[in-house]
């Protein structure tokens, strides 16, 4: 008995073979419907490893610093040897340095004292000298750069005041205060008020007039303008003028001090200069340069906290 099979005539009937390639086809594409389920698919390249990353990134920012600072020990040692150890080298300072720093805080009498209490008289001098410029200054900034006739009036006298030398003002403070130390804070003052005041007006004047616009409109007092418009647009330019007044600072008063005289890191270093104790000249480099490291370091973090990201970077 033969079977015969019929089609409807809507159904699509494949040709003869069809099915047999339709079936490769697919076990072709779908490898793992053919063979069973597979635990994973192919294997891809591996990612670079993140802890490879991190030791570039610290191998980067170390090394450059020990090369700068081995350049700067291989110079100063070949200095030394020419000429004939008449500046001490690296190794000879770095065991003074030890010596002074075992007791930095010692006292035989008003003319000798350790290098801590030295340091500690100088920092109180520009304490005292850069609050007094910051009280005088930023306000002055702030009304300088909100008052076109202000700034007029006052951009030849600061310009013709800024570039005089620390060391001239210190015979009129001498003159006027009639003591050294008050005559000290005076340079300190006057020399360290002026990045203040510029910084701050440029950033008043830099506003966005838009920013004034608004006030106008809501008919705020100056008052207002100035707490709630122009300090948060201005902060970033003081903090700038803050940082390099405080370096300017630093940098006047150890000049001023090798001419008064009294207690200071200034005084210290003109007094081992004429006892001709070179090491410690050289110790009292590298401690006014590790200070005025530290007093960078620490504005930068005070900018840091206080502006915006982009300022930041």
């Amino acid at each position: 008995m033969v079977s015969a099979v019929f089609h409807s005539p809507l159904e699509p009937q494949a040709p003869a073979g069809a099915s047999d390639a339709s079936k490769s086809i697919a076990a072709s594409a779908h490898p793992t419907s053919a063979a069973g389920p597979k635990a994973s698919g192919p294997a891809s390249p591996p990612p670079r490893s993140d802890a490879r990353q991190r030791w570039n990134a610290l191998w980067l920012a170390v090394l450059p610093p020990l090369c700068g600072v081995g350049l700067l020990l291989g110079l100063w040692a070949v200095v030394s040897a020419t000429t004939g150890q008449s500046i001490p080298g690296p190794l000879q300072t770095w065991a003074q340095a030890v010596e002074i720093f075992s007791d930095p805080f010692y006292r035989n009498g008003p003319n000798d004292q350790g290098v801590g209490w030295n340091v500690l008289a100088s920092l109180q001098r520009v304490a005292v000298g850069f609050g007094l410029a910051a009280l005088v200054g930023i306000p002055a900034g702030f009304v300088i750069g909100r008052f076109a006739f202000l700034s007029r009036m006052c951009n030849p006298v600061i310009s013709l005041l800024r570039p005089v030398s620390p060391l001239a003002w210190l015979p009129i403070g001498l003159l006027v205060f009639k003591g050294a130390n008050p005559a000290a804070i005076w340079t300190i003052f006057i020399c360290s008020i002026w990045p203040m005041v510029i910084n701050t007006a440029v950033g008043v004047q830099r506003v966005p007039q838009d920013y004034m616009n608004v006030a106008r409109v809501l008919n705020l007092s100056e008052w207002k303008i100035a707490t709630t418009i122009l300090f948060p647009a201005v902060l970033p330019y003081m903090l700038t003028g803050v940082r390099l007044a405080v370096g300017t600072a630093w940098l006047v008063i150890v000049a001023a001090e090798m001419l008064t005289g009294g207690v200071g890191i200034g005084f210290w270093v003109w007094d081992e200069w004429n006892n001709l104790n070179v090491t410690n000249i050289l110790v009292a480099i590298f401690v006014i340069g590790g200070v005025g490291l530290l007093l960078e370091w620490a504005l930068v973090r005070l900018a840091t906290a206080f502006t915006f990201e982009e300022v930041q970077s």
